[in-house]
């Protein structure tokens, strides 16, 4: 069983069907996920959500649900994983969350929180990210957690960033 996270304000922990309907919600939103994957029926969204999920057992990482309390329903989705359909870009950190969770820092803590868990539990030298350039809001959390702009990736239609293990000092 893998351990739940805590941060300043979220409990990051393992998807379970049970998140689905809420998860759902948003994910399925085109407007609000109009920058990234939208869930076209609650199948594809659980099919997804559970692909996703199926790599923590491989390979020890998955992204996670993202509450503000444990008693409260799941405001976001994200953290580390190797894109199932375009495993060649490897680690990389993505997130989702509702647009009544937006602005509040969230994303910000479920990046750094995964660029802890990158850089100490597995070890990793560089995490990805990517992010289509009008979403300022993305690339304004890449930028506070440290990543740098690589390139435009024409093929995604998203901008490539990256962050490196920080060095010793």
């Amino acid at each position: 069983m893998f351990a739940a996270i805590k941060t300043a304000n979220l409990l990051l922990r393992p998807f379970v069907q049970t998140d689905l309907p809420a998860l759902y919600r948003f994910m399925s939103d085109r407007s609000a996920m109009r920058h990234t994957y939208v869930a076209h029926s609650i199948e594809n969204c659980s099919d997804r959500l559970a692909a996703y999920e199926a790599m923590r057992g491989t390979l020890g990482f998955a992204p996670w649900v993202a509450r503000v309390r444990e008693d409260m329903e799941p405001i976001g989705w994200g953290g580390l994983s190797v894109d199932p359909d375009e495993p060649e870009w490897g680690l990389e950190v993505s997130y989702a969350f509702s647009p009544a969770a937006w602005g509040k820092g969230y994303a910000t803590e479920l990046v750094n929180a995964s660029l802890a868990y990158a850089f100490g539990p597995l070890q990793a030298k560089e995490v990805h990210a990517f992010a289509k350039p009008e979403n300022t809001a993305s690339v304004r959390v890449l930028a506070k957690c440290g990543f740098r702009h690589l390139r435009y990736e024409p093929r995604l239609q998203r901008s490539h960033f990256t962050v490196q293990v920080p060095s010793a000092a």
